[in-house]
């Protein structure tokens, strides 16, 4: 089914897989080559380089990890603003007890490249596009001081995460107890 594909289909999805698995500097191009099925220069056709596929990779992850999974997971569990903020937890919680649980893929492109590197600032960008998505949720659940509780919120997503990564299997509940914390410091003052 793979060769199925289209050639930039399959090299960007192989590369998805073995960059979420195993992280940039660890996959070389000739696997990703080897992998796919494909010849070199059809890779270079559509990837002229390494960095051009991570930032492809960078952004289909915010697409299908980001926007269908964390975004429209918590839209849709949640009934009011302030429980679709919570419910962010909850689609952690289930992601943190998966199998092919693989921790964040910015935050581990930003760790191994360095916030310095092409891929470290795209990775920032990336990150910064999860605090907007926050920011938005609280103001539609009429918080205060926004900016301030979207990154807070956002320590304590990726907060959970590592703690997930370091096997603590009960971190996106820890954390949803914070943010009920977090959520009642920022309602409107009465």
């Amino acid at each position: 089914m793979e060769h199925e594909l289209p050639p930039r289909e399959r090299i960007l999805s192989t590369a998805y897989e073995l960059f979420s698995q195993r992280g940039i500097r660890d996959v070389g191009v000739e696997e990703v080559i080897t992998r796919s099925g494909v010849a070199k220069a059809t890779l270079y056709r559509h990837f002229p380089s390494k960095d051009a596929l991570v930032l492809a990779f960078l952004a289909r992850r915010e697409q299908r990890w980001t926007l269908e999974t964390v975004e429209a997971g918590a839209r849709e569990r949640g009934r009011t603003p302030e429980e679709r903020l919570l419910a962010v937890f909850d689609v952690f919680d289930e992601w943190f007890r998966r199998d092919d649980f693989d921790a964040c893929a910015f935050i581990n492109v930003l760790l191994e490249m360095g916030w310095g590197h092409p891929l470290g600032r795209a990775s920032i960008q990336y990150l910064e596009n999860i605090r907007a998505i926050v920011r938005s949720m609280a103001e539609e659940a009429g918080l205060r001081d926004t900016d301030s509780f979207a990154r807070s919120w956002h320590i304590l997503m990726k907060g959970s995460i590592i703690s997930a990564a370091e096997g603590d299997t009960e971190a996106a509940r820890r954390a949803q107890a914070m943010a009920r914390t977090l959520i009642e410091q920022h309602r409107p003052h009465a």
